[in-house]
Parts: C-alpha cells; sequence; structure tokens
C-alpha cells in the first residue's frame, strides 16, 4: 500500500500548492504501542513527532503515558484534524501540533523522537538528528532504516519493522585517567556513530582494549590489566568532553 502511494506524485499533498516529503498512510495502534513502548516512552519525556500526519502517535503517548508532545506537519489540514482528534480525547493540554518544515524545526530539546518517513527522507534527517539532539535521545521509526547507522534495537510487529538508536555521544580522541590506584590510562579512540574502535595503554604500556559499549553519553570500556585480569570502566561525556569515569 505504501509502495503503491508513491508511484502517484498526487498522494504527496492533501491540498493544492502544498508539497509532503511522504504520503500520509496512517500507523497502526499495534505499532504505535510497539514504538511508544520501545522507547520507554513516559511522563518526564518530551516527544517530538516529525511528520505527525493526523496525530495518532502524538495522542496516543500523551493519552496512555502522560506524556509532552509536539507534531510537527507540514499540511495545514492534516493539522486541524490532529488538534480536533487531540480534543476529542482531552490531551490538548500535553500536545501541541506545529505547522513546520521537518528539515528546518528546531527539535532540539527532544528526548523522543518518532518517525514515519521514507529512508532518503531518514537519511536527510540524520545529520541533524545526530548534531541537534543530546545523547541519550531516542529515535524511533516505523519501517524505514538510517542506512548505514545500525539501529540500537529492532522489533518486528506483524511483519513491520521497527528500528530504536540512542544518539550517541561524540567519543572519538585521546582521552587519559587515573584508575583507583593512581595508574594512568589512555585511550585513543575512533567512531562510527555508537561503534567505537581504537587503542589502550597503562602506565604508559601498551595494552589490549577487548570491549567497548557506546549507549548516549556513557562509553563502557574493558581493558587489559595484565596477568590476563580485565579491568572495567565507565567514561561519562558531556559537552563533548570527558567528565568522570567509574572502575568496577
Amino acid at each position: 500500500m505504501f509502495r503503491d502511494l508513491l508511484d502517484d506524485p498526487d498522494n504527496y499533498s492533501s491540498q493544492p500548492g502544498t508539497f509532503l516529503d511522504v504520503p500520509f498512510v496512517p500507523t497502526d495502534d499495534a505499532v504505535i504501542k510497539a514504538m511508544l513502548d520501545l522507547a520507554e516512552v513516559g511522563p518526564n519525556d518530551l516527544l517530538y513527532d516529525l511528520g505527525a500526519g493526523d496525530g495518532r502517535i502524538v495522542v496516543a503517548a500523551a493519552l496512555e503515558r502522560d506524556t509532552r508532545c509536539i507534531g510537527v506537519e507540514i499540511d495545514p489540514l492534516r493539522i486541524a484534524d490532529a488538534m480536533e482528534y487531540a480534543g476529542d480525547t482531552g490531551v490538548e493540554y500535553l500536545v501541541d501540533f506545529i505547522e513546520e518544515d521537518i528539515f528546518t524545526v528546531d527539535f532540539s530539546e527532544a528526548t523522543v523522537v518518532t518517525l514515519y518517513l521514507l529512508e532518503s527522507v531518514n537519511l536527510q534527517l540524520r545529520p541533524r538528528l545526530l548534531n541537534e539532539l543530546r545523547p541519550g535521545t531516542r529515535i524511533v521509526s516505523h519501517a524505514f532504516s538510517m542506512g548505514d547507522w545500525k539501529p540500537d534495537e529492532l522489533l518486528a510487529v506483524s511483519g513491520i519493522k521497527i528500528f530504536k538508536w540512542v544518539v550517541p555521544a561524540k567519543v572519538a580522541g585521546t582521552w587519559e585517567w587515573e584508575s583507583v590506584d593512581g595508574t594512568p590510562h589512555r585511550v585513543e579512540l575512533q567512531q562510527k556513530f555508537q561503534e567505537i574502535t581504537g587503542r589502550a595503554w597503562k602506565a604508559g604500556k601498551a595494552v589490549k582494549l577487548k570491549n567497548t559499549y557506546l549507549s548516549g553519553n556513557k562509553l563502557a570500556l574493558d581493558i587489559e590489566s595484565g596477568a590476563g585480569e580485565v579491568a572495567e570502566f565507565l567514561l561519562k561525556f558531556e559537552n563533548n568532553s570527558l567528565c568522570s569515569v567509574e572502575e568496577f
């Protein structure tokens, strides 16, 4: 159905003179629930739905999760429908719908972003999502991926894929710290999205960097400490800088 719509350019707009990046196709309720579950949406979140359509994701998050939500939609007729729907369900105090372009709207305050766009549109948005959202922000996409940015989680609901990414901090570079016994450590890290590789040194001697795991602003490292032992560190980053290290 979705692919058929793409073959007809008239489906890109619900009114003359308005060009939409993707045709409007409603999201099934089961998929919406799965998206909100996967993103662990709750009352402390601010959810932005980019390409909100009739507002059903926004309304569901507000109604079922007590979540503040903003739907971004370029089609004013869809916004009118969404606002009416929010009013009918009694969640208008939690939601807002704004008529803006998803490529220029300021979504930097979001803690969750939901998408039902094409992969080509996701790829256009990807640089902004990575650079403007805070590390740890969850992004959930119905059906479409982000190219070579691999999802942190992936599930299928009724044959439909749902993708989740956690915006990673920028951790590439050289970082130094001392362990609890005063031993100096240093790592040189390379980064591709949440995938981290690199080298490590302990007291100036090269050792093996065995495992890495980056989620949001927290980077877990397993560093060989000698005699077959492995030291575990949790590095936390703020504003592209190392702010704290815990050792386990």
